[in-house]
């Protein structure tokens, strides 16, 4: 049987329905694939089902059949003659040593309090809550007490931040700025490559004390420290003053509208007139027409922290003009991503 839904679209609306259904099957065989640590036992070379079970620890005749699956969907090939498969492109990033590695991703996607968090999502939308909050306080809290898991999710929003900073690079034109302050940056992922990339400039990062230590060292590794102050604080009191160029990199989108505001205000307040503000978040489009990564995240952010969601491009902009800024330029990047630049409204 052909990759063709059994329904014709023209014929049946069933389809669409089935090709979303058949989509949530296949995520579960690429859930296995990655608890089983496959690509990372098939990355000296291609095996035998019976070979790589005997690795994973797996009943082989059970993995030939995963195997299939995996193949189809282009995560490896198969030698017919040989009985053997072998890593794709698509399997490699699932190696846990690749370079933006999407393992991590799928670790903490794959977390049975994730699955359940998605399943429970009509209680969510009848509720307005998510009882993630309500039964962890949140998911970072929850996170902490899974020094692996959180381990993984430290990975994944690196890699992430990685593929942010290349699109900005890409992007941006940081000629005749000279400091940049990444406000809620993390360990400096991004700052680090903009300092990298412009050996003119200065940084600040700040960040909670406890992410200060491991941004020290990160920066330090990068080969920045002397050029990046590290700040130990909160981003509603302890926002620097006076930088050219102020960078909030995910940050809006993990809180509701008053605390966005509140956050936004705090950045204003710190700049002067002749500073610009860059935000980096993914936009829904304002007309929900066609699928959009947006969409997908923002179902993902209500059931698992409930206040934070991916907004619509005037929504966002809204909030920006109640904060004091206006809108200098907005550009949807490569990764999804939009970069908007925003300066003081007077």
């Amino acid at each position: 049987m052909s990759d063709a839904s059994p329904f014709s679209v023209a014929d049946d609306p069933r389809a669409a329905v089935e090709e979303l259904q058949r989509g949530w099957w296949r995520y579960t065989a690429m859930h296995a694939w990655v608890e089983l640590d496959c690509s990372d036992h098939l990355a000296d070379g291609p095996l035998t089902a019976e070979q790589l079970a005997e690795r994973c620890s797996a009943h082989a005749p059970t993995l030939a059949r995963l195997l299939r699956v995996m193949a189809s969907l282009g995560f490896v090939t198969v030698d017919p003659e040989a009985g053997t498969y072998a890593l794709t492109e698509v399997g490699e990033v699932l190696r846990a040593d690749a370079p933006n590695s999407m393992k991590p991703s799928m670790v903490v996607a794959g977390d049975r309090l994730s699955w359940d968090a998605m399943l429970r999502l009509p209680e969510v939308v009848r509720t307005g809550r998510t009882h993630i909050a309500e039964e962890h306080g949140s998911l970072y809290r929850y996170f902490a007490g899974k020094p692996d898991l959180e381990a993984a999710f430290a990975a994944f929003m690196t890699s992430r931040s990685r593929s942010f900073a290349t699109a900005l690079l890409e992007t941006y034109d940081f000629g005749g700025r000279r400091t940049l302050v990444d406000v809620g940056g993390g360990v400096g992922t991004i700052l680090a490559a903009v300092l990298v990339d412009h050996p003119e400039m200065r940084g600040v990062l700040l960040d909670l004390p406890t992410v200060a230590a491991t941004a020290q060292r990160y920066l330090d590794e990068c080969g920045v420290a002397d050029r990046c102050e590290v700040v130990a604080g909160d981003f509603l009191t302890d926002v620097p003053g006076k930088a050219d160029l102020y960078l909030l990199s995910s940050i809006v989108h993990n809180w509701p509208d008053e605390t966005a505001v509140e956050i936004l205000r705090a950045v204003r307040n710190a700049m002067g007139e002749d500073s610009r503000l860059l935000l980096l978040d993914i936009l829904q489009p304002d007309v929900p027409e066609r699928p959009h990564l947006a969409f997908d995240l923002d179902i993902r952010m209500l059931s698992l922290f409930g206040q934070g969601h991916e907004r619509p491009r005037t929504e966002y902009f809204a909030l920006l003009r109640e904060a004091g800024f206006r809108v200098v330029n907005d550009t949807e990047l490569s990764m999804g991503a939009t970069l908007v630049e925003a300066a003081p409204a007077g």
